[in-house]
């Protein structure tokens, strides 16, 4: 059937069409059939309404409501942390969102656990070892997902010309117990 105007008899040749299987059937007269069969609930009276939500069974924070706190002993304006759910050094699960600012990175470290981490924003730059080299970091865009292994030193951050922040979400199981590689050093670094 031709593109144009469905006439009466037009619709009827597609409602026709789309009842034969086959390999007649064309896009059109599937997606046709589709908003077709549609129609009645659409103009149907009756009105379909959701429970209202109950918060004591799903808890929800909008972003405008995350409570962001600078990192302690890092240089204003370099990394800050918002904890979702549990605590780093709570026993058990945990939840926090960590934003690092462009030009700095964390020193080498390790942690008594796992973390699942996914990049919710920006691109943050890693990578594993001892030695702090961030000309070897791997970038990881929004929507990368790392896993650091429990006992392994690694480090990251944001390189000094990002444009943005990266926002990071990091599951794990506490307390995380963090040791710095070298404790003689700071904990962070200035690109």
């Amino acid at each position: 059937m031709p593109h144009g105007d469905l006439s009466q008899t037009g619709l009827r040749a597609v409602i026709a069409d789309a009842s034969e299987p086959g390999p007649t059937v064309t896009r059109r007269t599937a997606l046709l059939s589709a908003l077709i069969a549609g129609l009645p609930f659409a103009f149907s009276r009756k009105r379909v309404e959701a429970s209202p939500i109950d918060p004591k069974e799903t808890i929800v924070v909008p972003p405008k409501d995350i409570k962001w706190t600078a990192w302690t002993g890092l240089p204003e304006h370099s990394g800050e942390m918002a904890t979702l759910a549990g605590g780093l050094d709570q026993e058990g699960p945990y939840v926090v969102l960590m934003k690092w600012y462009p030009g700095y990175m964390s020193a080498p470290h390790l942690y008594a656990t796992d973390r699942l981490c996914v990049v919710v924003s920006g691109t943050w730059w890693v990578n594993s070892g001892k030695d702090f080299d961030p000309e070897h970091c791997v970038p990881v865009p929004a929507g990368g997902f790392i896993r650091r292994v429990a006992r392994t030193p690694h480090y990251d951050g944001v390189m000094k010309d990002a444009t943005e922040p990266a926002v990071i979400a990091i599951f794990g199981t506490a307390p995380v117990d963090l040791k710095l590689v070298d404790s003689t050093k700071p904990g962070w670094r200035k690109l």
